[in-house]
């Protein structure tokens, strides 16, 4: 007899994944797939992370592998306030975030949190997929903000606030997944501004601000907090070591105003107890140990030569039927398709051309939470060598 129980209601406001329903399409032998979102696995620093959970297991075995706090394992709190400071965020102490099981979990205690059926937030189009599916799961209304170059365009953002007043506005400001888009100094300021002027949370996300390819990014948003008097206490900060250090550890953090902490941590409580302290104090440990500014000047140099061979292959394949901002920094070029001389227009009728040369990567509509743009589409760089980005992208081209 089959399955009959009624699921809940939340359940139809969400979809599954256009990402993971492709990765279906990819056990072709031989596909070059440019779809994921993350970053690549010979990077892993695996001798550095190897001697963390030795020195975990050595120095406190006990914690080590023994349950723990639900805001986080203490000292990998004290090590990452001061990765933060290190990026000219100096005011952030360890009581002043929690650590959760990747971002991910920190967007859906934020769900859990501040969103009630029908509450509106604003994110950016495009945005996170899963930001998307998450935000919608608590029954928000999303509203969109367009992105440029220049990331969120913030005459239209406080137009929006201000006709809305959301309950929260969510933003990726730094090398945006799916945009690449590097929201200006300028804009930052402008944004911290119209949250103190409309009492309106920020939520910043920043999983990416590490991967910059040249000079340093604007600092973020909460490092740049502290300059405008009451934007501190109307800011959320999600940070994740899983781009820069090991997505497998599950170790992100937030940063929050001391009430909604409290009640982030009482609703993990729900969710899992507490992050893998396991996880945790090899992380501890591996921050302490100084390793990750090396590791970060390699995965720098490499991600930088492979997006500028994606770009340049990307010229000389597709031409003018496809145009694109070079990032300068994070996993991903996001690209729209002009049908210049009768070429393809539309992201995923492109995408299924592509599987069809060997080649994969996501159409753009998804990631909109409203007027997807069909002609866009997302190709990640990270995990391809340069010879396998240079023939996927001539595949793409005998794909147009």
């Amino acid at each position: 007899m089959p399955f009959t129980t009624p699921f809940a209601d939340r359940l139809n406001n969400v979809e599954t994944s256009a990402i993971r329903e492709l990765f279906k399409l990819l056990g072709k032998p031989g596909i070059i797939s440019f779809a994921g979102g993350f970053p690549d696995s010979n990077m892993f620093d695996v001798d550095g992370i190897r001697e963390a959970v030795n020195a975990a297991l050595t120095d406190n075995p006990g914690a080590t592998l023994q349950y723990g706090a639900t805001e986080g394992h203490p000292p990998l709190r004290e090590q990452l306030a001061q990765f933060m400071a290190s990026k000219g965020a100096r005011g952030v102490a360890a009581n002043d975030l929690i650590v959760t099981t990747g971002s991910q979990q920190a967007l859906d205690l934020l769900g859990k949190t501040l969103i009630s059926p029908g509450d509106k937030v604003i994110v950016e189009g495009p945005t996170f997929l899963a930001t998307i599916q998450c935000f919608r799961l608590y029954g928000a209304e999303l509203i969109t903000v367009p992105v440029d170059g220049e990331g969120a365009q913030t005459d239209r953002l406080e137009a929006l606030i201000a006709e809305h007043k959301p309950k929260f506005v969510y933003l990726i400001p730094t090398f945006g997944n799916p945009s690449g888009a590097l929201t200006s100094l300028a804009r930052r300021q402008a944004i911290l501004q119209m949250a103190v002027k409309h009492d309106t949370l920020i939520v910043e996300d920043d999983p990416y601000g590490d991967l910059y390819f040249g000079d340093a990014p604007p600092p973020s948003l909460l490092a740049l907090a502290d300059s405008v008097p009451g934007a501190r206490e109307r800011l959320v900060h999600c940070g994740s070591l899983s781009k820069v250090l090991s997505p497998g550890l599950r170790v992100g953090w937030m940063v929050a105003p001391a009430e909604l902490l409290a009640k982030a941590t009482m609703c993990k409580q729900f969710s899992d107890a507490h992050t893998s302290t396991f996880a945790q104090a090899t992380a501890e440990q591996y921050l302490k140990a100084g390793r990750m500014p090396g590791t970060l000047a390699r995965v720098r140099q490499v991600y930088a030569e492979r997006a500028r061979a994606m770009c340049q292959a990307l010229r000389r394949e597709l031409g003018d039927a496809i145009e694109f901002v070079e990032p300068q920094g994070g996993l991903f070029v996001w690209a729209r398709l002009t049908g210049a001389g009768g070429k393809v227009s539309d992201g995923a009728v492109f995408a299924k051309k592509a599987i069809e040369q060997g080649v994969a990567f996501v159409p753009g509509a998804p990631f909109y939470a409203t007027q997807p743009e069909h002609a866009t589409l997302r190709l990640s760089f990270a995990t391809a060598p340069i010879d396998k980005i240079e023939e996927g992208i001539a595949r793409l081209g005998r794909a147009l």
